[in-house]
């Protein structure tokens, strides 16, 4: 019996596909923010700020497409996140997001994320875009990411 099976899921297995090396046109695409207190980037309460709001979610009856969860790392001290929904969630921030985006997916630890970004900069370039606007988007907590055997990460870049 393997583990995955064991372990309850907490995080939905995440499929690179869809999101590597993919363009998007978002017009107006929902999600509710939140900010995680980080220290030199790294999160300190990220865990009590998903669930806090997966709870507004949960009571205002809504969806979360593909489970995507944007950071935006604004300073060495703060991390805002942008939770997609499928409705206005009462009780919360809600923003939209609207422009041309461009993801591309890489696995490992996250001690590469400097190695990504550049890799990312330089396959935008390639395409002949620019970078207006970086987030990170990981796709599953450190516990799911050890059952599943994968850590993705997906660079999502307003172009």
């Amino acid at each position: 019996m393997s583990s995955e099976i064991e372990s309850p899921e907490c995080c939905p297995r995440f499929y690179p596909e869809p999101w590597d090396g993919k363009i998007f046109e978002w017009n107006n695409k929902k999600f509710i923010k939140d900010s995680v207190t980080t220290q030199f980037y790294m999160p300190l309460n990220f865990g009590e700020v998903i669930m806090r709001m997966n709870e507004k979610v949960a009571r205002a009856a809504a969806e979360m497409p593909d489970w995507l969860c944007l950071s935006d790392h604004t300073s060495e001290s703060n991390m805002d996140l942008y939770l997609a929904v499928d409705k206005e969630v009462d009780g919360a921030e809600n923003v939209t997001l609207s422009g041309k985006f461009l993801s591309k997916a890489y696995e490992g630890s996250f001690e590469n994320t400097g190695e990504w970004c550049r890799d990312f900069e330089a396959y935008a370039r390639g395409k002949g875009l620019a970078v207006k606007k970086w987030y990170m988007w990981y796709t599953t907590c450190p516990a799911c990411a050890e059952k599943y055997g994968k850590n993705y990460v997906v660079i999502v870049a307003e172009v």
